[in-house]
């Protein structure tokens, strides 16, 4: 059976019998309707500005370029005018806007080379160009149109012009790129000396004593030597409070350091952010300048029920050279010379010359059992922390026969241990891993039962004394802290310890999740060059109402 064609001849005939048989008024609305439609139509085509006339090629690329689907897309730009489209005048091969942007491009490089040269009538001639090349490009887009003929033709003309006599100063590519790698590599060095100038004038600044610091210190030290009654909540502590020293059911903490505000800082967001404060027992251990006054300030203050008990290193008469290796080395002329005088190598960074990385108060942390012989277990706690959440669930923690709890901070290459030990010393070499992950010092939990057994203060010792000469590693106390509790450390939950508040940009859903926060680097909180945005979290522990803080911090 033969199949029908596609157009069916017999339906206009059909269609016409039907149209006949349709009522006359029905016809006449029809034909009206149709009239209108074609009248409107002519209209909106009168109203259409007609097509500038253009080549079959210009053309064809024109309506290549406007079938893109990417080009199809609008964009802010289409309100500038429906006439003027910046796209296809840039990738029309024969635009004037396109060449002029060229020129541009080129000349502003020319313009740098001139200015190497000392060539600076050149380089104005060459700006003056420039700017008379965009004046045209912003009135052609200021006016919906084109970059005419007429406007742009001279202006091309006196920058080609332009252009060729920079050849013959042999501006060339060659020459050019040369000049600029040398420019790259200048600004380079220029912006590596300045990085190292910051880290020097920032590493200063981090080891002066504020003023108003040392005005707290002076004041709490008068007090003491004045009141009597000072000097009797220390020295008359009743047996109840002598007990808790040594009751291994409470929460004990640890804190060294000759900062008052910053240790009253943590014992103050310690003990408001605990369920059970009255359990809380403080062991503080400053130096001898600070003893009279941190004693005046934790006697004049209480801080909800909470242990305060105060000592100084000095006093510690076993802590002496025969026996701590930092003290010994203190005692080595070239020692000295590294970190006090400024006069040794001068490629080691001002930062590795701190002489608070052979403060005892620094290093005290690896004596801890030997200070507190009768204790089981303390959490240890950096000055420059600030507490935000009840620390008590800490002495809970199984930590599986390791000695120390901490957090880990190897998220990242900088936090291995190849970052802070010398692993081309056969030493290092042999016995750690240089991808080891490291943690952090300023909240840790420690066992300290374990840590006699397993006699990490010796081990300590024994990294100390080999590096005497600095080759190990050169400086804190960080990189014999990983060298000691290799392999002993319980990795704890990230939360409890939240770093980086004191140089870098930490996440503030991470800070506020944060149980202890730590202002590591040196942007503290206690300095003018202290990161605004965190401060406020550690200003909330200061009580700057209290007389001797509107004395010192605001006079």
């Amino acid at each position: 059976m033969r199949r029908r064609p596609f157009l069916d001849q017999r339906r206009p005939s059909s269609f016409k019998r039907r149209w006949q048989q349709r009522p006359w008024w029905a016809r006449l609305a029809v034909s009206l309707l149709l009239a209108v439609a074609c009248l409107l139509l002519l209209l909106a085509l009168r109203g259409s500005p007609d097509p500038d006339p253009v080549s079959p090629s210009t053309d064809s690329s024109r309506s290549a370029a406007i079938s893109s689907p990417l080009l199809r897309q609008r964009s802010y730009l289409d309100g500038v005018t429906d006439a003027f489209n910046m796209t296809d005048e840039m990738l029309s091969a024969h635009s004037f806007s396109r060449q002029l942007m060229d020129q541009i491009s080129l000349a502003k490089t020319y313009v740098v080379v001139a200015k190497e040269a000392n060539n600076l009538q050149f380089a104005a001639e060459l700006s003056s160009q420039i700017r008379r090349a965009q004046s045209i490009q912003a009135h052609a887009a200021a006016h919906g149109g084109t970059v005419m003929e007429q406007d742009a033709e001279r202006a091309i003309r006196d920058m080609s012009v332009l252009f060729f006599q920079a050849q013959q100063f042999r501006y060339d590519s060659a020459v050019t790129i040369m000049k600029l790698k040398g420019q790259i590599q200048s600004l380079e060095e220029k912006s590596k000396a300045e990085a190292e100038k910051s880290m020097k004038y920032g590493q200063i600044a981090a080891e002066e004593l504020p003023k108003g610091l040392y005005c707290l210190g002076v004041r709490l030290t008068i007090e003491w030597f004045k009141s009597t009654e000072l000097q009797r909540k220390f020295t008359e502590r009743s047996p109840a409070v002598q007990s808790n020293l040594r009751d291994n059911s409470l929460y004990h903490y640890c804190v060294f350091s000759d900062n008052i505000l910053a240790v009253s800082v943590v014992v103050n967001s310690t003990t408001l952010n605990s369920k059970h404060p009255e359990k809380i027992v403080f062991h503080l251990v400053t130096d001898e300048v600070n003893y009279a006054p941190m004693r005046a300030w934790f006697a004049q203050n209480d801080y909800r029920g909470a242990t305060v008990e105060i000592k100084k290193v000095e006093d510690f008469s076993w802590l002496n050279a025969s026996y701590v290796p930092v003290l010994k080395q203190l005692q080595d002329a070239a020692t000295q010379n590294f970190y006090f005088s400024g006069s040794g190598n001068r490629g080691t960074p001002i930062k590795f010359r701190n002489p608070k990385y052979l403060s005892m108060l620094n290093h005290l942390r690896f004596y801890i059992p030997e200070i507190y012989p009768e204790l089981h277990k303390v959490v240890f706690l950096d000055d420059d922390i600030v507490v935000q959440k009840d620390l008590s669930e800490l002495f809970t923690i199984n930590l599986n026969g390791n000695v120390m709890g901490a957090v880990e901070t190897c998220m990242e290459t900088f936090h291995r241990f190849h970052k802070y030990l010398n692993h081309s010393h056969p030493l290092i070499r042999a016995h750690f891993d240089p991808d080891a992950c490291g943690w952090a010092f300023g909240m840790n939990v420690l066992d300290l039962v374990e840590w006699r057994k397993k006699n990490v203060t010796g081990i300590y010792h024994y990294w100390q004394e080999r590096n005497a000469d600095h080759t190990l590693w050169k400086l804190g106390s960080l990189p014999p802290g990983l060298l000691a509790f290799y392999g002993l450390v319980e990795a704890l939950d990230p939360k409890w310890h939240v770093l980086g508040l004191g140089y870098t940009t930490v996440d503030p859903a991470t800070i506020k999740e944060g149980a202890v926060l730590h202002y590591n680097g040196n942007m503290k909180p206690w300095l003018k060059i202290g990161m605004e945005k965190y401060k406020g979290f550690w200003d909330n522990y200061v009580d700057y109402s209290h007389p001797l803080l509107q004395r010192c911090f605001t006079h």
